[in-house]
């Protein structure tokens, strides 16, 4: 299986986006989150994703691990790791609207871009491998 630009550009950036899921959890974990503006119950919705992230994490490697070994199943992977990154992005984008979470005051910017690149990414995945 000879890989093209856009299979690289895309393992790398599900790579990053792993990566990236480790770091933000580790993170989290270590931030004190006492901003007056979460809501109540904002911790124990937030660690309800941990599991699911990791998970993510772990399709989004081996998918990538598989792709860049020839492997034409690393492609299929890829397609329930961007179902499922796109799942938990809606949920994301959802929460966040119902909680203001995207004005400025409360970091909308940066949920914003969080939430909009993995909805791009997962919507480019899903197209890309179907």
């Amino acid at each position: 299986m000879n890989l093209q630009l856009i299979d690289l550009l895309l393992i790398g950036l599900q790579l990053a986006t792993a990566l990236g899921i480790v770091v933000f959890w580790s993170w989290w974990f270590r931030a004190k989150h006492d901003e007056s503006f979460w809501p109540q119950g904002y911790r124990q919705h937030e660690q309800a994703f941990v599991v699911p992230d990791l998970v993510l994490a772990l399709l989004l490697v081996v998918s990538s691990l598989m792709s860049m070994g020839g492997i034409v199943q690393g492609s299929k992977l890829a397609l329930v790791a961007a179902g499922m990154m796109l799942f938990l992005a809606i949920i994301d984008a959802t929460y966040f609207v119902q909680q203001g979470m995207f004005s400025r005051e409360r970091g909308g910017v940066g949920n914003a871009l969080l939430v909009g690149g993995l909805l791009i990414l997962s919507l480019v995945m899903i197209l890309h491998h179907s």
